[in-house]
């Protein structure tokens, strides 16, 4: 049945400006059993993955166009300006406005994780390595609430992974708990142009659970996005391919947490 969730995503994404109902997105199958099969296969509900599309277009139409802001939140489907900002700033991380300069000026900086105060702490340590057929890549990395990259994490970093090559990653200061590992990259393609051939890849751990004082292993595989996966909505810098680095053997030694 994942022909009907692909059937349903083309839908969400063909007709996101509209008041769209359940009934509307699991035609012609019944609510309850559409919505547990669109969990099943996306990880959220359809509701969540027609408001995360609503952001992810009002996203570019922000860092595009110079329509206004007012505008906007009309035209992804929003009928309250104040909703659409509200929605869009707990999601992307900054103001609509405030992405809008920063999209333009290329200040989008690593977003800040969420502080836990009190909170046990542990940390996250693996590998992330690209499919075959890429060139080098950069990636965000970092540890989520929920399976869509919104605002905020528990932590992040970027890192360089060569090709065929994998690369370390150790977030520290993860609160105890269950997460997901996302990691957002763009891979230069191989050959003379590898800057002519760019394209943007993702990976996901899921259930990584976190306790203190302890380090989880959670390697990450990149991939090529599919229709199912949630659109990205965290304000994310530029992640240009660097050149290629000396190959380092192996990760180096992680501490535990102290």
């Amino acid at each position: 049945m994942e022909n009907a969730v692909d059937r349903a995503i083309g839908y969400i994404w063909e007709r996101y400006s509209e008041p769209l109902s359940l009934s509307d997105i699991a035609h012609p199958l019944s609510r309850s059993y559409f919505a547990r099969l669109f969990r099943s296969t996306t990880g959220i509900t359809p509701g969540r993955f027609l408001a995360a599309i609503r952001i992810h277009q009002a996203k570019r139409l922000l860092a595009h166009t110079s329509t206004s802001v007012t505008e906007i939140s009309f035209a992804v489907g929003y009928n309250s300006l104040g909703s659409f900002t509200n929605y869009f700033t707990s999601s992307v991380g900054v103001s609509p406005g405030r992405y809008r300069r920063w999209s333009r000026t290329g200040e989008l900086g690593l977003p800040s994780p969420q502080s836990n105060p009190g909170a046990g702490c542990g940390a996250v340590a693996g590998t992330i390595s690209l499919p075959e057929g890429y060139g080098n890549a950069r990636v965000y990395v970092g540890a989520f609430p929920t399976p869509i990259v919104q605002y905020p994490s528990a932590a992040a970093l970027i890192l360089d992974v060569p090709s065929g090559r994998p690369t370390c990653y150790y977030l520290t200061d993860v609160p105890e708990g269950t997460w997901y590992v996302h990691a957002v990259g763009v891979a230069d393609g191989i050959g003379p142009a590898p800057r002519a051939h760019r394209t943007s890849l993702i990976g996901r751990r899921d259930s990584v659970t976190v306790t203190a004082d302890t380090v989880t292993s959670a390697a990450v595989r990149l991939r090529r996005e599919l229709l199912a996966d949630p659109p990205i909505l965290l304000a994310l810098p530029d992640l240009e391919p660097q050149p290629a680095d000396v190959a380092v053997a192996g990760c180096p030694a992680i501490p535990t947490p102290a």
